[in-house]
């Protein structure tokens, strides 16, 4: 389950899937961004639907390799939340975030190595700013409002007692709604590393803070909420 603080599994495990998963989601999504620009004469929204479907499809995966040992945050966002929550220890909630965001570095500095310098400068490097047209706070806005749809679709997937097991594919699938509806403003990150990685592979922060505080926001708030209007049951896992 996810969150299961009373797991017996080592933390050297947990930190390990954890970075595994923020690889495969960097790897996969980034990948995606990169090939979709190589295609000139592509339709726009069928490079969205790819790029939506790669991303959700990555991260049902990467939660579902990481649920039973780690829990499957992939998300600093994620961690954050459940910090909060008290579903998670804070010492162990930071090692969390320190390896979702190693895991997802390791993977965009992996694609410089693998992608032509020119095909991956195309696609910015996969590096999530918000469209032209998009003010800053707008942009907060918006991965702010996908975050916490993603965090609803956590917990009503894995965290609530009540909930049908759905592995990490109801997760996965409520990403890929967010960035079909919003990607073209935001780049729809929701998740802290997966800006971060490529942030730190193109050595272009100009709006990190746009993905750390929408997302963290998105999530406290559906955290709280689903925590004390929805969940019966207090019970921590």
């Amino acid at each position: 389950m996810v969150i299961n603080m009373q797991s017996k599994t080592p933390l050297s495990r947990k930190l390990l899937v954890e970075a595994l998963g923020a690889f495969i989601l960097v790897l996969i999504g980034v990948g995606s961004i990169i090939s979709a620009s190589q295609l000139a004469s592509g339709n726009g929204v069928v490079q969205l639907i790819g790029i939506a479907m790669a991303h959700g499809l990555a991260l049902a995966l990467a939660v579902t390799i990481a649920m039973g040992i780690s829990g499957g945050h992939i998300n600093p966002a994620v961690t954050i939340a459940f910090t909060i929550a008290r579903r998670i220890k804070p010492g162990e909630a930071l090692a969390y975030i320190l390896a979702q965001l190693a895991g997802a570095t390791t993977a965009a500095l992996f694609l410089t190595l693998l992608v032509p310098s020119a095909f991956g400068a195309a696609a910015g490097w996969g590096v999530p700013v918000p469209a032209q047209s998009v003010g800053v706070m707008q942009a907060i806005g918006v991965e702010a409002v996908i975050t916490f749809l993603l965090m609803l679709a956590v917990y009503a997937t894995a965290v609530d007692p009540r909930a049908p097991r759905m592995a990490g594919f109801g997760i996965g699938i409520m990403l890929a709604i967010d960035i079909l509806a919003f990607g073209p403003l935001t780049g729809a990150a929701a998740n802290p590393a997966r800006a971060l990685g490529p942030e730190i592979a193109a050595a272009n922060f100009s709006y990190w803070y746009v993905y750390w505080i929408g997302p963290v926001l998105g999530a406290i708030v559906a955290a709280l909420l689903y925590e004390n209007l929805i969940l019966s049951d207090k019970r921590r896992a």
